[in-house]
């Protein structure tokens, strides 16, 4: 990857990554969907992370081997986590020249709501904000391995073009859900709020062949939030939605009742 950021004319550079892995449908599509706007460098898991959240490789050692999945693009494949990708890409392979937009995805299966916690598809956009580089979650409302990813390009398409030619606020990635509906169906985009909602967990016990007891996760997701200004709310009424993000958890609207604690 060229570093000279003396080349007039240089084309953006966007980089790429996901945390379905880097043989997924998905990136695939969204590799497609973005190259027209630039260089690209591709960095995805060499398997499936998803539910790793923000979760970085500290025990293991990283290993990256380069990929022949995009055809005339250049990409690795890590042994790590969403967010090992993006630093790897960052602190190996680019060293000097810094991504003009971070996308990551498409995923399947939306990152709605209260979702973006567990995310490793919005974990390494998050970790792109952290850098201050102008980064972007999408994902369908599909988990099918052969989900039809052309509404979701569509979108992917017209928000890139707004990253790269706008303001991008310091330090804020945006959360893109797209409902699974044909492009002909989706109503447009909208700008939103996470919506308040929860998994209400269960674990389906079962018995290994050895008598030993072993558990799958499962649940269901509930809605608890009537606004019709939600993620939630628009991807349920055929709307793509975007839900601008930050990484400073801090909440500030209970702070003056902990300082009132005269600790």
């Amino acid at each position: 990857m060229n570093s000279d950021n003396s080349m007039e004319n240089q084309r953006p550079l966007i980089l790429v990554t996901n945390d379905d892995g880097i043989t997924a449908k998905g990136i695939r599509s969204l590799v497609e969907a973005v190259q027209p706007f630039g260089e690209i460098l591709v960095v995805a898991p060499d398997k499936p992370q998803s539910g790793m959240g923000h979760a970085i490789s500290v025990h293991d050692p990283l290993r990256l081997k380069k990929s022949s999945v995009f055809q005339g693009i250049e990409a690795y494949a890590s042994s790590g986590t969403p967010v090992d990708c993006v630093k790897l890409a960052i602190c190996e392979l680019l060293k000097n020249r810094k991504p003009d937009l971070l996308v990551s995805g498409i995923n399947h299966g939306d990152n709605s709501s209260t979702n973006v916690l567990y995310s490793g598809t919005m974990s390494a956009a998050v970790e792109g904000a952290m850098e201050d580089i102008p980064s972007v979650g999408f994902s369908l409302q599909d988990f099918a391995a052969d989900a039809d990813f052309t509404a979701s390009q569509f979108v992917v398409k017209q928000v890139v073009e707004k990253c790269l030619s706008s303001e991008f606020p310091h330090h804020v990635c945006l959360n893109v859900n797209i409902p699974k509906v044909d492009e002909k169906e989706l109503k447009g985009i909208k700008i939103c709020r996470q919506a308040r909602a929860y998994w209400r967990d269960s674990f389906d016990r079962r018995i290994d062949q050895f008598g030993n007891p072993y558990y799958w996760l499962t649940g269901e997701f509930e809605n608890f939030d009537n606004g019709e200004d939600t993620d939630v709310f628009a991807l349920n009424n055929g709307y793509a939605s975007i839900v601008p993000t930050q990484f400073d958890m801090t909440a500030y609207h209970v702070m003056s009742d902990f300082n009132n604690w005269k600790l």
